[in-house]
């Protein structure tokens, strides 16, 4: 369906209907879009709960504003979407980026949410490794895919996820805008994209989750690497500060988590809402 969120502006929005189990809002990551939560959301499904999946703004079938790409926008747009699908104080789920969009959420409406999950995010603090915004914006700028074959990028994508299933790199294709001469274009532009990241790297969870009035799920991959010993510590720290924290990994773990293991990911989200 899609939710209008602000004048001339629209979200696509998948629902799935459920029981009278809590609801859940699936938010996704920096350029990514609302197609990778298939998996996680039928499984929630399968268990009961009505669940919803959006295309923030920018990304996707969802409309692309000029403006907008600020956490207060992009949540402000999700409380829209939880009015549309009628949910009263669903569960907050953000892979990445949507992880910090909806910390971000709570602490604003802390009365929006029942309770708050981050999926490889939520914790995020870009700061912390690049204390310099240009310094973030030189490493996590991304690589110039409009023009490519679409081919050679679901090529790149099986070889960098190969245990990933076929359904897996079809929505991660989703992306993209597919033009007819066989190219690509992300759908995000590159202006918007920074944007959101220079919202990220402005975001300090490690001072907004311990003043959260919600519990706090944060689901780590294990990647086996220098980053996920930073996420380790972090989760130590915000595991003395914070009593409403708990602190999952998978491993291991892929980024996208929810691709990667949406069946284990979904009984996981289903526990801790019961």
């Amino acid at each position: 369906m899609r939710v209008k969120v602000d004048e001339g502006v629209e979200l696509e929005v998948d629902t799935w209907d459920g029981d009278d189990a809590v609801p859940f809002l699936l938010v996704h990551g920096l350029a990514s879009n609302r197609r990778l939560w298939e998996g996680v959301a039928a499984r929630l499904q399968e268990l009961g709960h009505p669940v919803a999946s959006v295309d923030l703004r920018g990304h996707g079938r969802s409309d692309k504003p000029d403006e907008g790409y600020d956490f207060t926008t992009m949540g402000a747009d999700l409380i829209e979407v939880v009015d549309a699908a009628g949910f009263d104080r669903p569960v907050l789920v953000g892979q990445s980026t949507g992880g910090n969009i909806v910390v971000d959420l709570a602490a604003r409406v802390p009365e929006l949410a029942r309770r708050v999950v981050g999926i490889d995010g939520g914790a995020l603090e870009l700061a912390r490794q690049w204390p310099d915004w240009e310094e973030c914006k030189a490493a996590l700028t991304p690589p110039p895919l409009a023009g490519s074959a679409a081919e050679s990028v679901e090529a790149r994508l099986r070889r960098a996820h190969p245990h990933w299933p076929d359904w897996g790199i079809e929505v991660s294709m989703a992306n993209f805008e597919h033009l007819p001469d066989g190219t690509i274009r992300p759908w995000l532009t590159l202006e918007r994209h920074l944007g959101i990241l220079r919202a990220l790297w402005e975001h300090h969870p490690s001072i907004v989750i311990p003043k959260l009035d919600v519990d706090v799920l944060l689901v780590m991959a294990d990647t086996g690497d220098e980053w996920a010993e930073q996420k380790r510590a972090l989760a130590d720290e915000l595991l003395a500060a914070a009593p409403n924290v708990r602190v999952e990994w998978m491993s291991p773990g892929d980024h996208d988590l929810h691709v990667q293991y949406p069946v284990e990911l979904a009984d996981l989200l289903h526990a801790d809402s019961s």
